[in-house]
């Protein structure tokens, strides 16, 4: 079983806090710098405090640089509080959220987003239900359009609730999309659907494997990069 500490118990080793400790039958220790900055340390059980403070010490610089980089990132980010003239975004651009009496509607989208004010409490649950939706309509055509234009073979389409992972191929070729995807433009969907086709012929990330890609979308990297610079606003906390 894994033990956490907590953030009280946190641990402070040369002004670089700890948040969490992570304890397990793992032989290594790691070290990683969550969304919120946070400083999460994965050891042995039986690793010493020494150990884990060297550990540390020796990832230093890494640390506060990746810190200082992630705070920056999300210093301007407001978290969503579905309330009356709020922006959402879908592709990419921006639409207002309304609300509106009518008992028989609950939720729907027509140059903005119209939600029941009877279905007020269950706004964020009621947006991923829509963008699922739209995801899995975009995202299929997208994966139809370019299987056929270069020969790809694939098996199911699932959209998934991922964080991080915007997209995955399984060993059966099916393959696995974010619904956060649909809040990017149409060219980042695109990137994404690609690289997850090209995997269904080449299961590693080889120069063949890239050299296919930018074969298909040479823009892939600007893309790519795209993405790990504005990921952070595709959601809805």
């Amino acid at each position: 079983m894994n033990v956490l500490c907590s953030k009280r118990d946190a641990v402070i080793i040369m002004k670089l806090e700890i948040d969490k400790l992570i304890r397990s039958k793992r032989r290594s220790i790691g070290l990683e710098i969550n969304d919120k900055a946070e400083l999460i340390i994965r050891a042995p059980r039986f690793a010493t405090n020494k150990q884990i403070e060297q550990a540390v010490e020796s990832r230093r610089n890494w640390i506060e640089q990746k810190q200082k980089l992630i705070r920056n990132k999300y210093s301007n980010y407001k978290p969503k509080m579905f309330v009356e003239g709020e922006e959402f975004l879908y592709l990419w651009e921006k639409y207002p959220l309304s609300f509106a009496d009518d008992e028989q509607l609950i939720f729907q989208f027509d140059e903005g987003f119209i939600l029941s004010r009877k279905w007020e409490i269950k706004a964020r649950p009621l947006f991923i239900y829509w963008y699922k939706q739209e995801a899995k309509r975009i995202i299929s055509s997208r994966v139809k359009q370019y299987a056929g234009n270069y020969g790809f073979n694939y098996g199911e389409i699932k959209i998934t609730n991922a964080r991080k992972r915007w997209g995955s191929c399984t060993g059966k070729n099916n393959l696995n999309f974010t619904w956060r995807l649909v809040l990017a433009p149409l060219q980042i969907i695109d990137s994404v659907v690609i690289h997850e086709l090209v995997h269904t012929k080449i299961k590693n990330h080889s120069k063949k494997f890239w050299s296919e890609v930018y074969k298909i979308m040479p823009e892939y990297p600007l893309h790519n990069k795209w993405l790990k610079e504005n990921g952070h606003l595709l959601n809805l906390d």
